[in-house]
């Protein structure tokens, strides 16, 4: 969860600094001229174009619900805030995919390698004061094997404590956001569409899991 703990400490600034650095790099908006590396006046910016306006930086991040053989949710607590959480965190500015991330956090987080997952959830979270907000992916990765399991190793200086608890009583000790994602994951077998965890009347975004089952049984009958 690599700079998870200085966005969360101040997430605007950070915010401020991650589009900053994508414009400098790229030469966004930049009027006076600038040269590359190779010295020929053919890489100068040429000052009279328009300059091209800087596009909004929207943090992303990817989390993972993963199950044991009898079915209980792997939850995290976190050392840098309260509650307990899912495997997952912010996807990093260098082209990274969010399956990328969340195969990546899961990994550096547990040290478990997901092979396979099927997305679950989108949830955008509107920006407030002190929060840039976001997109949340969540997928789900189904049973890891007993084995992988048994030799989770934690990020000691991310993670304090993890736990397999079943789903009803894991969703309490959610802190609320996740809470309401995992919660509408789970009870649909289809890809949903959420703002700030909660559904968009209008937005069909899947079925209710019992009434997925059905259908997928009068399917095969």
């Amino acid at each position: 969860m690599c700079g998870v703990a200085a966005a969360l400490a101040d997430p605007l600034r950070w915010l401020a600094n991650a589009a900053g650095e994508a414009a400098f790099a790229s030469g966004l908006g930049q009027r006076g001229g600038a040269r590359g590396g190779t010295g020929n006046d053919d890489d100068v910016v040429d000052s009279g174009l328009p300059a091209v306006p800087v596009l909004p930086a929207i943090p992303v991040s990817a989390g993972a619900l993963i199950f044991d053989q009898a079915g209980r949710l792997l939850i995290l607590r976190p050392t840098y805030k309260s509650g307990w959480t899912i495997p997952g965190g912010v996807m990093e500015a260098d082209g990274e995919t969010p399956w990328d991330a969340c195969r990546r956090e899961v990994r550096e987080e547990c040290g478990i390698e997901v092979q396979r997952g099927r997305l679950a959830c989108v949830d955008f979270r509107p920006r407030r004061p002190g929060r840039p907000g976001g997109i949340r992916f969540l997928f789900d990765c189904g049973t890891a094997d007993e084995s992988a399991l048994a030799t989770i190793t934690l990020q000691p200086e991310e993670i304090a404590e993890c736990r397999l608890v079943a789903l009803d009583e894991a969703l309490p000790m959610l802190r609320p956001p996740i809470r309401r994602r995992v919660r509408a994951a789970s009870r649909h077998r289809e890809l949903i569409y959420l703002e700030n965890g909660r559904a968009v009347p209008g937005i069909s975004g899947g079925l209710p899991r019992d009434v997925a089952l059905d259908r997928s049984r009068r399917l095969r009958g």
